[in-house]
């Protein structure tokens, strides 16, 4: 949500933002309202401040006030609730070097990363690859759950918990606190999160409606409000947590795309990283888990490329958002497997979360809260990883080597081509 005081202040700033989003907004009506409402509040307490001053004989003007008083309640109430109606469907204000786009294909490529495999045959794509080793089931998981789901078998699932393991172990490094958070979230809570804002983004979503709950579509969703209503010390920041779990989305918008293997599911599972900083250190916070993206896709040794999204391009509650995109040989094609976006205040302003800085007041002397920034980025997608390295990774006789800073942890350093009972060895 953005600052009532930010818009009033700044309404074609607002304006500019939502055409640059392409997001329709109607900012004039947001001041009409939020004049209507400050004039209001301002004509009750001075009917208060009247009422407080009266005394016993002055009964009948008492009783006159309070009947006004009373008769301005349902015209505030009814302000109140078109104004926060349209306040939440205000996108956030993308950061100064945000590219201008209307899509995707505006989207900027920073950097490439790595050599791209030239492979003296055909590669195949991960299915064929997946199949052909008895690692990925979706025709019997289609029987079981229907279209969008997996079984991963063998070594895929070995693959899956020594990426977990890699990616944890990096953040720990870098004091992120592990975490295995609900899958489960409160409506009320997903909308402060700003991931229900529009028809659209409900579409995304699973609701189980008698119980009022969402399946989170990252872990981002049950993360980010952990400390909701709460206010950090200083020195309780940076806040970072790395968290794993299971993860659920519609794919409403995507019909007819990516619907072959693991690549699009309806559930699957991920590892996030989630900041929490001062104002003034949320752009650098955005560079260094950027930077913990790519130092886990190096080491993996696989070819991506870094891609600063546009204006168009960005989630509602995003101000700025990096994608590294992995090298799918058996797509021929870049695919975003990673993302890093940095949310400002817009998140934590729904939920109350703040931090008391100190800044440069005396000894003992506590600062006036402000909003934190809230950050999060993918430490690893897991279907989408395993993709890019069964994809990236595979041998002409149809096996597929182990990246070897994976092998530790996987136990195994290849995955034979065809059925077998090749145990682990850690």
């Amino acid at each position: 949500m953005l600052d009532i005081r930010f818009i009033r202040e700044n309404p074609e700033i607002v304006k500019e933002a939502c055409r640059n989003r392409q997001v329709m907004c109607d900012v004039d009506r947001i001041l009409v309202l939020d004049k209507q409402k400050r004039q209001i509040l301002q004509e009750v307490e001075q009917f208060r401040s009247q009422q407080n001053k009266m005394g016993k004989d002055q009964q009948e003007q008492a009783q006159g006030i309070k009947r006004q008083l009373k008769a301005k309640e349902p015209e505030l109430e009814r302000i109140e609730q078109e104004l926060e109606k349209l306040l939440w469907q205000l996108p956030n204000i993308p950061l100064s070097g945000v590219p201008v786009g209307k899509d995707e294909s505006d989207n900027k490529v920073l950097r490439i990363w790595g050599k791209i495999p030239s492979f003296g045959f055909k590669p195949k794509d991960h299915l064929e690859l997946g199949e052909a080793s008895d690692i990925i089931d979706v025709k019997r998981a289609a029987e079981i759950s229907g279209t969008r789901f997996a079984y991963l078998k063998g070594q895929a699932v070995l693959l899956e918990f020594a990426l977990v393991r890699m990616a944890m172990e990096a953040a720990i490094k870098e004091d992120f606190i592990p975490v295995v958070p609900p899958v489960l979230v409160k409506e009320r809570v997903m909308k402060s999160m700003g991931y229900i804002d529009t028809a659209e983004d409900v579409a995304e979503r699973y609701f189980l409606k008698e119980k009022g709950l969402f399946l989170v579509g990252t872990a981002e969703q049950t993360v980010g409000p952990m400390h909701q209503g709460e206010v950090f010390e200083e020195a309780d920041l940076p806040k970072r947590y790395v968290a794993f779990s299971s993860c659920f989305r519609e794919e409403a918008g995507s019909y007819g795309k990516d619907t072959k293997g693991i690549m699009r599911l309806h559930q699957f599972d991920k590892v996030e990283l989630f900041s929490f900083v001062k104002p003034q250190d949320s752009q650098k916070e955005h560079q260094f888990l950027l930077a913990l993206e790519e130092k886990l896709w190096q080491q993996l040794q696989i070819p991506y490329r870094v891609v600063q999204l546009c204006t168009a391009d960005i989630a509602r509650p995003s101000a700025a958002t990096y994608d590294i995109e992995a090298w799918m040989p058996g797509q021929n094609r870049y695919r975003e497997v990673s993302s890093a976006s940095n949310t400002t205040d817009f998140q934590a302003r729904r939920l109350n979360t703040r931090v008391r800085s100190k800044g440069d007041l005396p000894a003992g002397k506590a600062g006036k809260p402000e909003f934190v920034h809230m950050l999060n980025a993918t430490g690893f997608a897991i279907g989408r990883t395993l993709i890019a390295i069964l994809e990236n990774y595979q041998q002409k006789d149809g096996s597929v080597k182990i990246p070897k800073v994976l092998q530790k942890y996987a136990g195994i350093s290849v995955i034979p081509h065809g059925r077998n009972t090749q145990r682990a060895k850690f």
